[in-house]
């Protein structure tokens, strides 16, 4: 008679293939990551030549001035102090700037993916004055050079500006000449030059547009700035260092506030350094602009803050399904100890090839659904491959545990973890009570069901259980006694 294995070595044979098909798992999230970087390279492809991320800054006006500055040279083996004339800038923000902004999205495609771009208009409205007590700064008006102030407007990707731009300042129009932005843009953007002499204040009326993708980041500069935009996009992003002090978020589209004064800046109207660029940071959707060396040495005022609106994809498909793979060892271990039971408990015998297609068509539950949530979206693509592989796996399960019976319960397992992964997967922030709750009643449910198992006992598989006291062996029938014949030897004399 053959030896039946233990069910303590069955199940410790089916943990070490579960095991194993971590390797194929592990691969199908590095597709996933193959893929999605795909994505992002197939996206700044259809983003070049119309405009990155974009941050605008300004207006600011620019003035140079003289100043003394001491420097210590050394000549003939001595060094000298001296005192020499040279040339700054200074960076004069508006009083009030009110910015308006129509943000206008655009779907462009490539292939099976899939970019969105926007187009920007602004138009606003600034206002500049010296401050009363500009004394106190250090700098005198009259080593102000007023004949070559400059209104310095920041766009980070100017290829992105658009023809139309135009600038008021009291009420006479300019010519805009290209470059000469601020540090904060990356020196990148457009300016014009003015005629001012600061007795009165200047006002400026502008209108510009540019293009751009992914997100729109403002720096405000100055003693109040209003900036309001409206878009017809049904799902922004709002980050930076200041949230909208209203906003309104419908299928229609979105409004959004934002005002900040220069207490919360933590700016003074005049500046002798200029700022640098935002930091960019986890929890914000702004990409930082391109720094040259020049602008980076200009730029020693510090980081500038920011406020910045993303347009982003209502359902990012590829973290969905990083995050489904994540759980799939789960999956395998629930199918997996399904049918150690039906083996342990209800007699069924599994082989470890059974268990290893098993497995296989559980890890392609996600190369299924990453492939077709590129082409028909996460939802869909989800009913088609949980549908394809539960009944694949059931039909398989009816041939290996002998039983529709036994397959419907394998196919209503299944059915079960696929929502549940669909529920967990849309309630993210739930994700780890409802998995961890899950976990607890099905280790309940298996304690239960295996209390009365001898784990480390063996059984012959030709061994026959049954049921209530064993009967006695039937009584052996009569049969004639059989008669011995004995020679007996007699002698004779």
């Amino acid at each position: 008679m053959a030896t039946e294995r233990s069910p303590g070595f069955k199940l410790f044979f089916a943990g070490l293939i579960g095991l194993v098909l971590i390797i194929p798992l592990m691969m199908v999230y590095a597709l996933s990551w193959d893929r999605q970087e795909q994505a992002t390279t197939a996206q700044k492809s259809i983003a070049e030549g119309w405009g990155g991320p974009q941050t605008m800054v300004g207006p600011v006006l620019v003035i140079p001035y003289t100043a003394d500055s001491t420097e210590t040279v050394t000549e003939n083996g001595q060094q000298k102090t001296r005192t020499v004339r040279v040339t700054k800038e200074l960076y004069l923000s508006p009083e009030t700037n009110s910015i308006k902004t129509d943000l206008k999205p655009e779907r462009k495609k490539k292939s099976i993916y899939e970019s969105v771009l926007f187009v920007a208009a602004n138009s606003g409205s600034a206002r500049f004055a010296f401050p009363a007590d500009f004394a106190r700064y250090g700098i005198s008006r009259e080593n102000l050079n007023f004949t070559g102030a400059e209104l310095r407007f920041g766009v980070s990707d100017a290829r992105g500006l658009q023809a139309d731009s135009k600038v008021l300042v009291n009420g006479q129009s300019r010519e805009l000449q290209p470059g000469k932005g601020l540090a904060a843009s990356g020196n990148s953007g457009f300016f014009t030059f003015i005629d001012w002499d600061g007795a009165s204040p200047l006002e400026v009326k502008y209108d510009f547009a540019f293009r751009g993708n992914k997100s729109l980041t403002m720096v405000p500069r100055g003693g109040e700035t209003n900036w309001e935009v409206k878009s017809s996009w049904p799902s922004p992003s709002f980050a930076g260092d200041f949230l909208p002090t209203k906003r309104t978020v419908a299928d229609s589209g979105f409004t959004s506030t934002h005002k900040v004064t220069n207490l919360a800046l933590g700016q003074s109207l005049v500046l002798t350094e200029d700022m640098g660029a935002p930091q960019p940071s986890g929890d914000r959707l702004y990409e930082a602009p391109m720094v040259s060396a020049s602008a980076a040495q200009q730029a020693i005022g510090g980081p500038s803050q920011a406020a910045t609106i993303g347009l982003i994809q209502p359902v990012d498909l590829y973290s969905q399904v990083d995050r489904s793979v994540k759980y799939g060892f789960l999956f395998i271990g629930f199918t997996f100890l399904a049918f150690l039971m039906f083996d342990v408990v209800g007699g069924a015998k599994v082989a470890a090839a059974e268990y290893l297609l098993t497995g296989a068509g559980l890890v392609l539950f996600f190369v299924l659904l990453l492939a077709f949530a590129e082409v028909v979206g996460f939802t869909i693509a989800y009913l088609i491959a949980a549908g394809s592989i539960t009944g694949l796996l059931t039909a398989y399960s009816a041939a290996v545990l002998k039983s529709w019976l036994r397959a419907r319960v394998i196919g209503g397992l299944l059915l079960g973890l696929y929502a549940i992964l669909y529920v967990l997967l849309n309630l993210e922030a739930y994700s780890l009570l409802i998995g961890s709750v899950l976990l607890f009643v099905a280790l309940a449910v298996v304690m239960w069901a295996t209390r009365m198992i001898d784990w480390g006992g063996k059984r012959d598989s030709d061994e026959v259980t049954v049921s209530g006291p064993l009967p006695s062996p039937p009584a052996a029938p009569n049969k004639p006694a059989r008669k011995v014949a004995t020679a007996t030897a007699a002698s004779s004399d």
